[in-house]
């Protein structure tokens, strides 16, 4: 059954290489992420922090000790905090959010508002609020998110010290804030996504080709470095360690030194950082013998096993669940339908494993408290990782199929970003 809200945003998918004057230099990145951070402050701020109720939003934080939230939000020059740095957002009447620095030096787009250097920051920051006198003062502490989680202890007791009781007690957990922040994607990042991911899937195409992969010479960690190298010299930044492993006769599985053979099949894990987004991708490639022009047919049946599972998951993405709400259902679904599945579903955008629903984890297949408990918002990306195990006869044992696609939830639709695996990769 093909899923009725699922959609594709397919890219033309060259040579890894002849994508290297497509990706932008440092000048011409700077200028287009201030552009779309403006863009950010004006429209998703607003939303978030009226989502969240919570009308004055803090973020504090030292040099070399930075708020995990505080480079997604400040200028694109400002690779670290400087000192000690505060920013303050307040939401006024008229829903318009206010930005304003207590810091020693400027931040663009920011009113500096520690002019009397004879009083300490903190000082003044209690004498600002006062002014502003909003309803509530949002923190970045949370039992949950590590993401507003940013604050360090040290600057909660100079802060409350400088704070007085009414201030105290308006102190709540901007988390609401912080996650919405982070997980929602301008027009122009929703844009951008698509041919983001296409890199990678042309990356990975050609790591899964002749030209890299010479069967009885070339190893698993041959393929894996190839790949992380051509993502450093594309001028991309990996932000994990990728890999590379074989699964041989349907059982045995190897990484490292291990030398791909005919019958292998190979999976790969792949993501890198690009204009702030991340991308997380695994793909499958099959090892051709001497006598085949293709992958064993019931090989090829259980990816289709996979790409369903794939479906499944998308079927249940809808505004307002929660990410165990997705994960069960989805899991219930696959269950009537004969399939073994594993889902661990996780958000994407400024990073990797992002912030957002978590929508199972490998080793908690019943839901995940806390994180699994926030629910689905619209325009948000996914990566959608997933496996199932299905019975092959080639093999004569049960082969688990891993895939991972990235995804774009927009308009109550799932997008399938750049497309998606649905043919093995082959290496003849």
């Amino acid at each position: 059954m093909a899923v009725s809200n699922q959609e594709f945003l397919v890219a033309n998918v060259p040579g890894v290489d002849s994508l290297k004057p497509k990706i932008l230099k440092w000048r011409r990145q700077e200028k287009v992420l201030d552009k779309w951070l403006v863009k950010r402050l004006e429209t998703i701020l607003p939303q978030v922090m009226k989502r969240s109720g919570i009308d004055c939003w803090i973020i504090c934080n030292k040099e070399y000790n930075e708020d995990p939230v505080y480079w997604t939000i400040s200028p694109f020059s400002s690779i670290t905090a400087r000192r000690l740095t505060i920013l303050i957002y307040y939401q006024n009447k008229e829903g318009i959010v206010e930005r304003y620095s207590v810091t020693r030096y400027p931040v663009d787009n920011y009113i500096q508002k520690w002019t009397d250097t004879s009083i300490t920051q903190m000082d003044t920051l209690a004498a600002f609020l006062k002014e502003l006198n909003p309803e509530k003062i949002g923190l970045d502490i949370s039992n949950t998110f590590a993401f507003a989680d940013g604050l360090s202890h040290n600057l909660y007791r100079q802060m409350t010290a400088a704070f007085d009781e009414e201030q105290k007690a308006k102190i709540v957990s901007a988390e609401n804030i912080v996650v919405g922040w982070l997980e929602t994607r301008c027009e122009e990042e929703m844009a951008a996504y698509n041919d983001i991911v296409g890199i990678a899937h042309a990356m990975i195409a050609e790591a899964y080709s002749n030209k890299v992969i010479h069967p009885g010479v070339t190893t698993a960690d041959d393929v894996k470095y190839w790949m992380m190298e051509k993502t450093v010299e594309l001028g991309l930044e990996p932000w994990f360690d990728y890999s590379v492993s074989i699964t041989r006769n349907g059982t045995e599985h190897y990484e490292g030194d291990e030398v791909i053979i005919p019958g292998d099949m190979l999976h790969c894990d792949v993501g890198f950082r690009y204009l702030n987004l991340c991308t997380d991708t695994q793909e499958l490639c099959y090892i051709l013998k001497d006598d085949e022009l293709d992958a064993p047919a019931d090989l090829k049946a259980a990816m289709k096993v996979t790409n369903r599972l794939q479906d499944i998951v998308a079927e249940h993405f809808i505004t307002g669940k929660t990410g165990n709400e997705i994960l069960l259902e989805s899991l219930a679904q696959a269950k009537e339908e004969g399939i073994k599945a594993t889902i661990y579903t996780h958000p994407l955008g400024f990073h990797g494993h992002a912030a957002g629903p978590t929508i199972g984890l490998w080793d908690q297949q019943g839901g995940v408290p806390g994180d699994g408990d926030y629910p689905l918002h619209d325009n948000t990306a996914y990566s959608l990782e997933l496996n199932a195990r299905v019975y092959v006869d080639t093999y004569k044992a049960e082969v688990r199929m891993p895939m991972e696609t990235d995804i774009l939830y927009k308009g109550g639709k799932v997008y399938f970003l750049a497309g998606r695996q649905t043919e093995f990769h082959l290496v003849k």
